[in-house]
């Protein structure tokens, strides 16, 4: 019988119960992790249930009648590596619940990336892959909130996390016959970097967007000053973005530069109530943009759909591509199209390049500046 049929769980509820449990996987080497939340109304998520296992016996932490204690942060922090799958959102809820993040860290979506072309491999999919066998998926979309959870969520809840050790297993096994461990665990920790510096990487949040060459370099400043009070504000008053001001309208408000209320009102998408709340700080970040001295506004971003841009793009995507193929895995995964368009626009800048380091670098650096110098001037 598979531990698919009646996986076995403790329930956690009290900080004595939780660092009961960490003593007991205290010697794991591997230690799988998940989370579920809620996340409609806030910009945090609200932890609804925290799972761990090192073995057949999973722990489910109700994290609205227990605080993390100092014995579940030190077993995040333990040499023991902690097992993820799409971390992003987890990482999330654990650094706000915990206080910490879970190091050191191993995505098995990651993980998988390495191994195929599939470059985001869901995690029911993982399982039919590497065990297979098929997960139950009607508790994906229940409301982790209601106390009590039913037998069914928390048998889904405990094979999330015990099925993970099993695949990561036979995910490490493969990856060691190809010599891609480092290429891991370099990527992971790209992922703990990340995510434990959310407050200083609001100042890169408008990079994001995809039409950033229509935007003049005051225009650009402006957007740039009006995301990161916007990513700022919704941390501290705990909203989602959207609720506040979209991306979208904030591009739109960049665009038009306005001077005052009613020209602010004027555009489109901005409601009364909006302007009457936020319009002062938006027109002030605006006036801001507009006293920057030239030399430090930041470049404008070349038209992607200029022959010169089209021509650099498609030659470091050639080197990406034809690597990818040889390794056998997603270009998007050796390099992002939005990377690649930043080295684009770097060249045209005349600008060193940033050039990949690590395993990236060793797969593509010589063959981008091979790439640039062939072309034609």
């Amino acid at each position: 019988m598979s531990s698919l049929d009646s996986p076995v769980y403790q329930w956690i509820d009290s900080p004595d119960a939780l660092d009961a449990a960490c003593a007991q996987v205290a010697d794991a080497d591997v230690i799988a992790l998940d989370t579920e939340f809620f996340r409609e109304n806030t910009f945090f998520p609200v932890p609804a249930l925290i799972q761990f296992a090192a073995g057949e016996l999973a722990y489910l932490i109700d994290p609205l009648a227990t605080p993390c204690t100092p014995a579940f942060r030190e077993l995040l922090q333990g040499s023991a590596i902690k097992l993820l799958h799409a971390c992003s959102e987890d990482l999330e809820v654990l650094q706000h619940w915990a206080g910490v993040l879970p190091v050191p860290l191993v995505d098995t979506q990651v993980a998988q990336s390495f191994l195929g072309e599939t470059p985001a491999m869901g995690y029911q999919k993982l399982v039919e892959l590497w065990m297979d066998e098929t997960l139950p998926k009607e508790e994906t979309r229940s409301n982790w909130l209601e106390r009590p959870l039913t037998s069914s969520q928390c048998d889904y809840a405990a094979l999330d996390v015990i099925y993970l050790l099993k695949v990561w297993a036979l995910q490490a096994e493969r990856l060691t016959e190809l010599g891609r461990c480092e290429w891991l665990t370099e990527e992971c920790a790209g992922l703990i970097e990340q995510a434990g510096r959310s407050v200083e990487a609001d100042g890169q949040w408008f990079a994001r967007h995809r039409q950033l060459w229509r935007l003049n370099p005051r225009q650009l400043e402006a957007y740039r000053l009006m995301t990161i009070w916007r990513e700022g504000e919704t941390r501290r008053r705990n909203l989602p973005r959207n609720w506040l001001i979209a991306d979208k309208l904030l591009f739109a408000t960049a665009e038009v530069m306005p001077k005052n209320r009613f020209e602010l009102s004027e555009v489109e998408g901005f409601k009364p109530s909006l302007v009457k709340k936020e319009g002062d700080t938006l027109l002030s970040l605006i006036k801001q943009a507009q006293h920057v001295d030239e030399q430090s506004l930041p470049a404008r971003c070349p038209d992607p759909m200029q022959p010169a841009f089209k021509r650099r793009f498609k030659a470091l995507k050639a080197v990406v591509t034809e690597k990818a193929g040889e390794l056998g895995i997603a270009a998007e995964v050796l390099m992002r199209r939005r990377d690649i368009e930043a080295l684009v626009m770097q060249d045209m800048a005349g600008e060193p390049l940033t050039l990949p380091i690590g395993w990236r670098g060793e797969c593509l650096a010589a063959g981008f500046v091979q790439a640039l110098e062939e072309l034609p001037q």
